[in-house]
């Protein structure tokens, strides 16, 4: 069977992510996007200003909430929202996973500075970081599994320590991508959206057991264990996704934090996607990351970002198809940086990623050489309305 793609976007079928198709070939991801034009964002501020009243520390003998943060655009626009535009006085946090860009890490120390808040980063040893590279990567394809552990579990920890019960994050990946939820749904952050979702069925005390050769223990992973649901309970913890309050538009929003707050994008391009505003809190997310999803499911950053942009209104459909053919199929250069962090050659790399090629989409040519059906192949002129 021949892979299926949007009509609409460039989502292929088999996503990484859960996306479905209905009869006019449109995925649920635009579906869900067609829902934002029809929400009345100014009732849904309303709902985050009385949200953030319930929870402000009345005394301020505490923080009022936690912003996970990573430095990126998204990280500036939702404490310029938290601080600047509702008064509140966030702690922010950060899981640094130790492959931050130059102009990535620049942002982040600049945080504290241009909003005058606290921040608390937790940095696991580089050892136990550079371990669980390379086991996640053997174990599940993911060599940032720590990365997508990390800015889950040590925020969450920190608000259950401190007694901080309101913790916020950006937008909810899967349903912005995706359409995994209805804008309607509200969701909020669940201890089994993490487990199953986020660390992809993986928990701390598996990499753990994986590790045992390479010296990794139960106490390098102190940070990935996400609390309990009595010790949550106890301290009413709630994750909250502002792009379920905030009508959501990246473009729109990285000229306000580049206008107002001086936050940089990366001065040179990457190799896999056209946009530089994206990722920079690990040199290997826009790369070496995204390239294995492109050995696993056939398709990477540009695909993603593309399906933004023509949901948005920014690129067409077809000028979408123009860059999945131009980056996502690119080997990028910084594998070469990331083989030698964790000891490896190019040839094992190469040889453990095809274990992860998803049977959906690849198959062997004649040749026998790996491929798949493209989206340029299927009539890209015919856009569902």
């Amino acid at each position: 069977m021949a892979m299926r793609y949007c009509t609409r976007c460039v989502y292929p079928s088999a996503s990484a992510l859960p996306l479905t198709f209905d009869d006019r070939g449109v995925c649920s991801g635009c579906r869900v996007h067609e829902q934002k034009p029809q929400i009345d964002w100014g009732r849904r501020e309303q709902m985050l200003r009385e949200l953030l009243e319930e929870y402000r520390s009345k005394d301020g003998s505490n923080y009022d909430c936690i912003i996970a943060v990573s430095g990126g655009k998204d990280s500036y626009y939702q404490t310029h929202l938290i601080k600047e535009q509702f008064g509140m006085n966030p702690l922010l946090v950060t899981y640094n996973g130790n492959n931050f860009l130059e102009v990535g890490w620049r942002n982040l120390m600049r945080m504290r500075e241009v909003f005058g808040v606290d921040h608390v980063i937790c940095s696991p040893s580089v050892k136990t970081l550079v371990t669980l590279n390379r086991l996640g990567f053997t174990l599940m394809g993911d060599m940032n599994w720590h990365n997508h552990c990390g800015i889950y579990t040590v925020p969450v920890q920190i608000a259950v320590t401190h007694q901080i019960p309101l913790v916020f994050y950006g937008e909810h990946g899967q349903v912005d991508l995706a359409g995994m939820y209805s804008l309607y749904d509200m969701v909020e952050l669940t201890a089994r959206f993490v487990y199953e979702y986020v660390k992809r069925g993986f928990d701390w005390t598996d990499l753990v057991e994986a590790g045992t050769s390479d010296g990794l223990t139960p106490q390098d992973m102190l940070w990935a264990r996400y609390p309990s649901d009595q010790e949550i309970a106890r301290v009413g913890v709630r994750g909250i996704f502002l792009g379920n309050y905030v009508e959501w538009d990246a473009n729109r929003h990285v000229k306000l934090v580049m206008e107002r707050y001086g936050w940089e994008p990366s001065p040179e391009p990457f190799d896999r996607t056209y946009r530089k505003f994206s990722n920079l809190d690990d040199m290997h997310e826009n790369g070496a990351h995204d390239y294995l999803k492109y050995i696993k499911f056939g398709y990477g950053r540009a695909t993603d970002h593309a399906c933004k942009d023509i949901r948005a209104g920014y690129m067409m459909r077809e000028e979408g198809i123009e860059m999945v053919r131009k980056y996502d199929h690119v080997k990028p250069r910084d594998l070469k940086r990331w083989l030698e962090y964790v000891g490896m050659t190019e040839e094992e790399f190469d040889r453990i990623a095809d274990t992860f090629r998803d049977p959906r989409v690849w198959r062997k040519d004649a040749d026998g050489r790996w491929a798949k059906d493209n989206i340029w192949d299927q009539h890209p002129e015919a856009v569902a309305r």
